[in-house]
């Protein structure tokens, strides 16, 4: 995967249980801070020295030979790719060193693969949508996807077959870890939102919804947990979080080691994407018992269920998202009973115990498809 930081914050519990289940895992990415804490938790660690946003022709070239150099020396049973570019580049390096058996898992199709980025983006779009057909149907390999959206927008365009695609829905939560916890005080009604500060994750529109409110009198506060993400095109800027910080009611803690210290202040879980795979933090507020409000986009809709757990609004609409806001912030009851309901979701089908099973089960017919003889795999129901 690209990021070490990632491996740790999403990938974790699905490490672990293949290891339980008796699989030796390691771990190929590019290292930064997160290198020996993966260690000590018993995993070998691969470097690799990728960049994650560069698409420089003579990188991706670079990158495929690094990995395929890798998958050689490793010459591992089967693996995992994780995100757009690993699964590009390496189901390539995969299909030159002979790996007998891939997953790829994609959390999200991006404004590159959507076409709804700037031109850059849509140039990068343009070239991966067939090398993306070709690392798809390779033989005995399947596909993650986080949402039905996803899943459909791939088949529909030819790029993945059907009978290769696999629903498991997000990293999973660990729901001993993260419990329900009582609402605040109040006032003022906290509304929360852990995320990286993206255009693309609606923090701005967020911004000016609370604004709203405050003008209307309402004494609401938002906490806005996270850093920008300077490899990202759509990070917010300096200039921009400087001018939040001063606005009346908005906090900026920056990176949270711990979200459930930021749960334990709100009321509300808002994350105003425009799109997601499976977006981790609603997972983590929903576990923590904490009503939703989202944006009506794939990936959203898995975790936010409209009149049962959350509220939905467009994206890119401050006001819709003030409307829906308010309604929580004036019911209190409401926000109790889309608490309890947002728990019960991620007990049913999104604890980290539940998709680690699946992943492993997953491994397991993909490695026996690949055997002289065998049949094709296909998604348990």
């Amino acid at each position: 995967m690209t990021e070490d930081w990632y491996f740790w914050s999403h990938r974790l519990p699905m490490a672990r249980a293949a290891r339980e289940a008796g699989f030796e895992v390691a771990v190929a990415t590019r290292v930064d801070k997160h290198g020996p804490r993966i260690e000590a938790e018993g995993f070998r660690v691969l470097p690799l020295s990728w960049q994650r946003r560069s698409i420089n022709p003579a990188g991706a070239l670079s990158a495929v030979a690094e990995i395929a150099a890798l998958y050689r020396r490793e010459a591992p049973d089967l693996v995992h790719h994780v995100a757009m570019k690993p699964v590009l580049l390496g189901g390539i390096a995969a299909g030159l060193a002979g790996v007998p058996a891939v997953v790829n898992a994609l959390t999200g199709l991006g404004s590159a693969f959507l076409g709804t980025g700037g031109l850059k983006s849509r140039i990068a779009g343009a070239v991966a949508r067939p090398l993306l057909r070709t690392v798809l149907k390779r033989p005995n390999s399947l596909t993650i996807l986080q949402n039905e959206d996803d899943r459909k927008t791939l088949v529909a365009a030819g790029l993945l077959p059907d009978e290769r695609a696999w629903i498991i829905r997000g990293s999973g939560v660990d729901t001993a870890h993260y419990q329900v916890l009582p609402e605040p005080p109040e006032p003022p009604v906290t509304v929360g939102c852990v995320a990286r500060l993206l255009a693309d994750k609606g923090v701005g529109p967020l911004v000016g919804a609370q604004q709203r409110l405050r003008a209307k009198g309402l004494d609401v506060r938002l906490l806005l947990a996270g850093t920008p993400d300077p490899e990202n095109p759509t990070s917010v800027t300096q200039a921009e979080l400087d001018r939040w910080a001063a606005l009346p009611g908005v906090e900026l803690p920056g990176h949270t080691a711990d979200v459930r210290q930021i749960w334990a202040r709100c009321h509300i879980a808002v994350l105003a994407s425009r799109r997601e795979g499976l977006p981790k933090s609603l997972l983590e507020a929903a576990a923590c018992g904490r009503a939703i409000v989202a944006t009506d986009v794939p990936g959203c809709r898995e975790v936010a269920h409209a009149g049962e757990n959350a509220l939905l609004v467009p994206p890119d609409d401050a006001a819709a998202l003030a409307d829906a806001l308010e309604v929580l912030v004036r019911d209190a009851a409401l926000r109790r009973r889309y608490g309890a309901a947002s728990r019960r979701l991620v007990e049913s089908d999104m604890a980290s115990d539940r998709v680690g099973a699946k992943t492993v089960e997953l491994y397991h017919r993909l490695l026996a498809s690949a055997q002289p003889g065998a049949a094709p795999v296909a998604e348990a129901s």
